[in-house]
C-alpha cells in the first residue's frame, strides 16, 4: 500500500525488496497485549475504576477556580448524564471571573464560607439538571464523581433517588476553628450519607492532575465505614 500525505492509499505497483518486506511487516504489527496500560485493565477487570476514569476525563471541562470537579451517572452500566462545575449556562467563566466567591476566595472567604455568594454550579447538579432538562430518569442510579458530594448534592441526589455514589478525592465539610459547628455539621452530614441505598464508596483510581483539580488537600477525617464506605 502507497502513502500519501500520512494516509493509506491505493496499492503500489512496485514490489518492496525482501529485505524490507519483515521491517514493513513488523512496523504495521499492533502492540501486542504485554503492552497494555495497567490503567486499561483496572478499567475491563472493574467497571467502578472505568467510570470514574471517564468522570476524570469530564473534569478537564471544569472552569472553577476552587475544586475543579467531574461527575456522571450511570443506570444499567450504561451513562446516563455527565457533569462538570463551573458557571450556569451563557454566563462568564468562573475562571474568568465570572463569580465574585471564587474571584475573593483566597482573600475574604475561609474554605466551606459563603456558598450562598457563589453561582458556579457543582458537577452533580449539573449531570441530575442535565438528565432532567432531557427526560431522563435518574431513579436507581449510580453517581460517580471526582470529590465525595458536599450537603447541597448531596440532598439533590437523594431527591433524584440516586441509588449509589463513588467518589475519588475527600471533601471535608468541617469549620475547624469551631468544634460545636464541626460536631453538628459532621452529625448531619453523616444522617445524608447514610441515606444511599447503595452506600457511598471511595475509589482508589490513581489521579494524574490531582494537583491541579484539588485546591486543597483534605485528609478522609469523616469515617463512613460504619455505613457501608469502602475503598476499593
Amino acid at each position: 500500500m502507497a502513502k500519501h500525505n500520512g494516509h493509506i492509499g491505493a496499492a503500489s505497483d512496485q514490489t518492496a525488496p525482501l529485505s524490507d518486506v519483515g521491517t514493513a511487516a513488523a512496523a504495521s504489527t499492533p502492540a501486542i497485549a504485554a503492552s497494555e496500560p495497567q490503567a486499561a485493565r483496572d478499567a475491563r477487570e472493574n467497571r467502578h475504576k472505568y467510570f470514574m476514569n471517564i468522570a476524570i476525563a469530564v473534569r478537564l471541562r471544569a472552569n472553577c477556580k476552587g475544586n475543579r470537579v467531574g461527575a456522571l451517572i450511570v443506570l444499567d452500566n450504561r451513562i446516563i448524564s455527565t457533569g462538570y462545575n463551573g458557571t450556569p449556562e451563557n454566563m462568564v467563566n468562573c475562571l474568568d471571573g465570572g463569580c465574585y466567591r471564587c474571584a475573593n476566595r483566597d482573600k475574604s472567604y475561609k474554605s466551606g464560607e459563603a456558598y450562598d455568594l457563589c453561582i458556579c454550579v457543582h458537577a452533580e447538579q449539573n449531570a441530575i439538571l442535565a438528565a432532567a432538562r432531557f427526560g431522563i430518569a435518574t431513579a436507581g442510579s449510580t453517581m460517580y464523581t471526582t470529590m465525595r458530594p458536599c450537603f447541597g448534592c448531596a440532598k439533590e441526589m437523594l431527591q433524584a433517588q440516586v441509588r449509589s455514589v463513588y467518589y475519588l478525592h475527600e471533601w471535608n465539610p468541617s469549620a475547624k476553628d469551631d468544634v460545636l459547628k464541626t460536631a453538628a455539621q459532621t452529625a448531619e452530614y453523616e444522617k445524608l450519607m447514610i441515606r444511599f441505598p447503595g452506600g457511598v464508596h471511595r475509589l482508589d483510581v490513581p489521579d494524574p492532575d490531582v494537583n491541579w483539580a484539588v485546591s486543597r488537600k483534605t485528609p478522609a477525617s469523616i469515617s463512613l465505614d460504619r455505613h457501608g464506605t469502602v475503598d476499593i
